[in-house]
């Protein structure tokens, strides 16, 4: 049973409206917010081209070797719903991580360059 108190806990004492950048919301300066905004973005945007090249590469596996989801999700060693949400490009249900082992599994060379 909760006490007054507890529920007292779980109450927002302070709410600050959000003006769309989070480094300003951080209390950057304007010039700042705006510079760590379009750079994070920028690497964002990275991130997002490096998923749809994965899953390109993975989906033109299966094509050229005519593998269905099913099998594909056995060499994978991800579920077959997860394959689906691979070649529909739901890519946001996947880490980079999780697509280069799944890369790796394809038997493609994955190679990361850090600048």
């Amino acid at each position: 049973m909760k006490t007054a108190h507890q529920d007292d806990d779980l109450k927002s004492r302070h709410v600050t409206a959000a003006d769309g950048n989070v480094f300003a919301d951080l209390g950057f300066s304007p010039k700042q917010a705006k510079a760590l905004l379009k750079d994070a973005d920028a690497r964002i945007a990275k991130a997002q081209k490096l998923k749809e090249e994965a899953a390109s590469a993975i989906t033109q596996w299966m094509q050229l070797e005519k593998l269905t989801q099913v099998a594909a999700s056995e060499i994978l060693d991800v579920s077959r719903p997860r394959v689906s949400d691979l070649v529909n490009f739901k890519l946001g249900r996947f880490s980079l991580d999780t697509l280069v082992a799944m890369l790796f599994r394809t038997g493609k060379n994955v190679d990361l360059v850090v600048r």
